[in-house]
């Protein structure tokens, strides 16, 4: 059984015969008293939420931009997985960070901002829970309490949310204006909204890094574990999954567990192979919590405990990379400068190593260079929040080459990679893959490093590994 099997009920009659070959009826003494002998629900109304207050300055700061325009910001939709199963639903950005519902928040809701004197007056659209007397409530696997448990009605979410609600029949589109993803301003303008964290935000994200950061404690609990299953990335997949389930809403995205040369796939999710003695594993692994909000951490560990010395070598070219992005970043300076920085030191690195065809001077040459980027394909840096890759939808102007301010969280994540049939490196670094990852927040005058509790540099992850094997003993 699952939610997305629906067959709804207008009238007892109906249920005399199935719409599908494995539905039963309805007997007419189930239709009789199914709506009978049911306590009445409580009506207390919640609190307001905590962000119930940051999601009303969200939208605020969003009507100034567009005076006298209908601003519609939809939930979505659940989404088909296979046949008659759906994706677990995870409302749209957006929605989400306007609103402030989360992981509650109800497929096929609608945040739609009217045209009221100066500025605009909110109203949530959703579908209401269904009465007991109704055949929805028992017939419907979709949205059916019988199925999915309880759902919310008007006044609670209104009172929970702060936001005047309606049932989602009543929203009428014709005279929309502006619909996210429909409308190139509104989807820009939601997206840079949240390029400058507030306070709850920030909160949100130092939850989320603490949760990820137990996840990594388990899994070099696991390793031993995982190295003793012929897919043992999927035992430190899954090991990670228990804890962002347990303690958070689940992964911010799909973990990426890439032992040996697997690691030097930037996106290996398949995550089926060995975990295997003297190998490093790159793990890159974000908890999101029930705001929605999620960290995006990344540590290569060495399956034994310690790195070689070729491990240990561009290791520590990696996180002297990382560092040198760290002494750059502060208010006032352009976001693409971090990503020099750490390029800066992974092309000296590579040229030193000679690994390049040119000088370093000559592959950092913006027009005609680029060599060094064969071992580090991706950018340093990504801003972090509700998305894991958040304000993606942002002018340029305003990313990449936009200015660093107080409040802005972003990723710092260089690496090296040497595929194992790369053959412009020596045969002894084919097969290594190095990342490191931490999640900071631009302060005054700098950054803090969100996921500094996390080991980073080669003899603090060494430490690491031999401190919860010894512990486990």
């Amino acid at each position: 059984m699952n939610s997305a099997e629906t067959e709804t009920v207008t009238e007892p009659a109906a249920q005399t015969t199935s719409s599908t070959n494995r539905r039963q009826p309805f007997p007419q003494g189930f239709l009789d008293t199914i709506s009978q002998g049911w306590a009445a629900r409580p009506e207390s109304l919640p609190p307001a939420r905590e962000q119930a207050r940051y999601a009303a300055a969200r939208r605020a700061r969003l009507s100034a931009q567009f005076p006298g325009a209908r601003l519609v910001i939809p939930a979505g939709e659940l989404k088909q997985r296979s046949n008659d199963t759906d994706y677990v639903f995870r409302a749209h950005s957006a929605f989400a960070h306007l609103t402030g519902w989360g992981a509650d928040a109800e497929p096929g809701s609608v945040l739609v901002l009217d045209p009221d004197g100066d500025g605009h007056s909110a109203t949530l659209y959703f579908r209401e829970r269904a009465d007991r007397t109704t055949s929805e409530f028992y017939s419907d696997a979709t949205i059916g309490e019988f199925w999915i448990g309880p759902r919310p009605a008007l006044a609670g979410v209104a009172a929970d949310l702060g936001v005047d609600t309606a049932h989602v029949d009543a929203f009428s589109p014709a005279d929309t204006d502006l619909v996210v993803d429909q409308d190139d301003d509104l989807t820009r303008a939601v997206s840079e909204l949240r390029l400058v964290k507030d306070e709850y935000e920030v909160g949100q994200l130092r939850l989320a890094v603490d949760v990820t950061a137990r996840g990594f404690d388990d899994i070099v609990r696991a390793l031993p574990r995982a190295q003793a299953h012929s897919r043992g990335e999927r035992v430190v997949e899954g090991v990670f999954h228990q804890r962002a389930r347990m303690d958070g809403n689940g992964e911010g995205y799909d973990t990426i567990a890439a032992s040996g040369p697997h690691a030097c796939y930037l996106h290996w999710t398949r995550n089926d192979g060995a975990v295997v003695d003297g190998d490093l594993i790159l793990v890159d692994a974000g908890a999101e919590v029930d705001s929605l909000y999620t960290a995006d951490i990344t540590r290569t560990i060495p399956v034994t405990g310690t790195f070689t010395p070729v491990q240990r070598r561009v290791y520590e070219a990696v996180r002297e990379a990382a560092d040198a992005a760290f002494a750059v970043a502060r208010p006032g300076i352009r976001f693409r400068e971090v990503h020099e920085a750490a390029m800066a030191v992974i092309a000296r690195r590579t040229a030193e190593w000679g690994l390049l065809p040119v000088t370093a001077d000559e592959a950092l040459d913006a027009d005609h260079g680029g060599q060094h980027r064969r071992y580090m394909v991706h950018g340093t840096s990504h801003h972090l929040g509700i998305d894991v890759h958040d304000c993606a939808q942002a002018r340029r102007d305003m990313y990449y080459d936009g200015v660093l301010e107080p409040g802005m969280v972003f990723t710092i994540e260089p690496g090296l990679y040497f595929q194992i049939d790369d053959v412009t490196v020596p045969e002894e670094l084919r097969g290594i893959g190095v990342r490191i990852e931490d999640d900071v927040l631009v302060t005054a005058d700098g950054v803090e490093n969100l996921s500094a509790g996390i080991p980073r540099t080669a003899d603090e992850v060494e430490a690491w590994v031999a401190g919860i094997r010894a512990n486990a003993n």
